[in-house]
């Protein structure tokens, strides 16, 4: 069984006797069932009985009901409800617009609309840059996806994204401080989305590509870079790019090795496999080999895109071929941005001591974190229920953050370098261990640090 989450937690609502054991009998249940009991409340007491809520995280949809089951097997107990906590949670939407001025009496009506709007406007028709310095412009980022290539999920479809584009708003609001909306286009038409993209981008200061299946989403970036006069980000390469290389800047440290002595293998040639690729380039790994579902990228496979081309032509300096089991022996990394299951812990064992396993797909990984940690010296993955999570909200907020402070639209291999480094070094020396390569999502420190690092470097600091 997979491990329990909180994305699978649930509230049950019991009827159970007035008995002094009864609440010690409904934990005992739900950990029978393998359940992880989070809470137990007795919200009412009378004297034929009492109303529990017994709250628990399951490990999916059906281990929940298993875990409801097993309640409601208990002797004079009487299931009322199951709440499915994350749903509940996405009742009505995660975010909503507040009003940043008073609009308590006329003269504050008169200021904020008609008539004094009307000067704000004549002067930003006059000088258009102000509507950076007088609108929500400067803070405001527009959050774009068409569905296509929705977390794990596939395409699913525009409206099926939106929770995913909601959380993305409010993680932007919490942790950078930006003003975010979820844009979600029903087209797949990569014309029509650059278009209506370019028509709404006036009203914004940045644009965050979201969950847009590869290759278009490269072309929809380019093509929008060369069109816009502000930020255009797609979040599932260059923020997985950023923090993949700040926790392997750090487990590098953790192991002792350096860039340019490393085999790294990478799983997964799309969106993100293509962008970790170009920036682990960059910072000075030289022998990298890119896998597909078929195993080493081939440079004599025709009929590739450009973005695979590069790959092919760029990375497997001693040409090797073959699926991507046999390419993990002997190297020293592997990341995998793929799909689940591709790995067992025998597979790791055949790579060099000292390894360094990021397993990334989710909600699965590559491989079985436990069996990889048997060989490995670091494992990582993308979950929240193991150590080292590699999540982009360590990097996305910040990096809009100091995009949008410093006023400026180039987003360079120095940006996200600057930003990766401002991310590992949120860990110190002292407290860095093989389990603790990357910093929480909710220290303090991170977000500023990488705005800041970002801000400078976008102004040549």
């Amino acid at each position: 069984m997979a491990s329990v989450s909180p994305g699978y937690s649930i509230t049950v609502r019991v009827q159970a006797p007035p008995t002094v054991g009864a609440t010690a009998d409904l934990a005992a249940a739900v950990l029978s069932a393998g359940g992880a009991l989070t809470a137990l409340d007795v919200v009412e007491s009378k004297p034929d009985g009492i109303v529990v809520d017994v709250t628990c995280n399951a490990s999916d949809a059906d281990h929940a009901d298993q875990i409801s089951d097993a309640i409601a097997q208990l002797a004079g107990v009487t299931v009322r409800k199951v709440s499915d906590r994350t749903f509940l949670l996405h009742l009505g939407g995660k975010i909503e617009i507040q009003p940043k001025v008073p609009l308590k009496h006329r003269d504050d009506l008169s200021r904020a609309y008609t008539p004094g709007v009307a000067r704000v406007c004549l002067a930003i028709a006059k000088n258009p840059a102000d509507a950076r310095r007088l609108t929500i412009k400067r803070n405001t980022v527009a959050v774009v996806t068409d569905g296509t290539a929705v977390l794990g999920l596939g395409d699913i479809g525009p409206a099926a994204a939106m929770p995913v584009m909601e959380g993305k708003a409010a993680l932007f609001k919490h942790f950078g401080g930006v003003d975010a909306w979820p844009v979600v286009l029903d087209t797949k038409d990569v014309d029509q989305i650059v278009e209506i993209v370019r028509c709404i981008a006036p009203g914004y200061g940045g644009i965050n590509l979201e969950d847009i299946s590869a290759p278009r989403c490269f072309e929809i970036e380019r093509r929008l870079k060369e069109l816009l006069d502000i930020p255009v980000f797609h979040d599932d390469q260059h923020g997985t790019a950023i923090v993949v290389l700040a926790a392997l800047t750090n487990a590098l440290r953790v192991v002792g090795r350096k860039p340019e002595d490393l085999r790294v293998v990478v799983s997964g040639v799309g969106a993100a496999g293509h962008a970790i690729i170009r920036l682990l380039a960059a910072q000075g790994f030289t022998d990298i080999i890119g896998c597909d579902r078929h195993g080493a990228v081939d440079p004599g496979k025709q009929g590739m895109d450009e973005f695979r081309r590069w790959i092919a032509d760029n990375t497997n300096p001693r040409g090797l071929r073959g699926p991507l089991a046999e390419m993990i022996a002997g190297a020293d990394v592997f990341i995998g941005v793929s799909a689940p299951n591709l790995l067992t812990g025998d597979d790791i064992a055949r790579m060099n001591d000292g390894a360094i396993v990021f397993a990334l797909a989710n909600p699965d990984p590559e491989v079985d974190p436990f069996a990889a940690a048997q060989h490995a010296a670091i494992v990582a993955t993308g979950r929240s229920d193991y150590p080292n999570q590699i999540n982009n909200v360590l990097a996305f907020p910040g990096f809009f953050r100091g995009m949008l402070d410093a006023g400026t639209h180039e987003i360079t291999e120095a940006t996200m370098l600057a930003a990766a480094t401002a991310i590992a070094n949120c860990v110190s020396a002292d407290e860095l261990n093989p389990s603790y390569i990357v910093p929480s999502v909710f220290d303090p420190d991170v977000a500023p640090a990488v705005a800041d690092a970002v801000r400078k470097a976008a102004l040549g600091g």
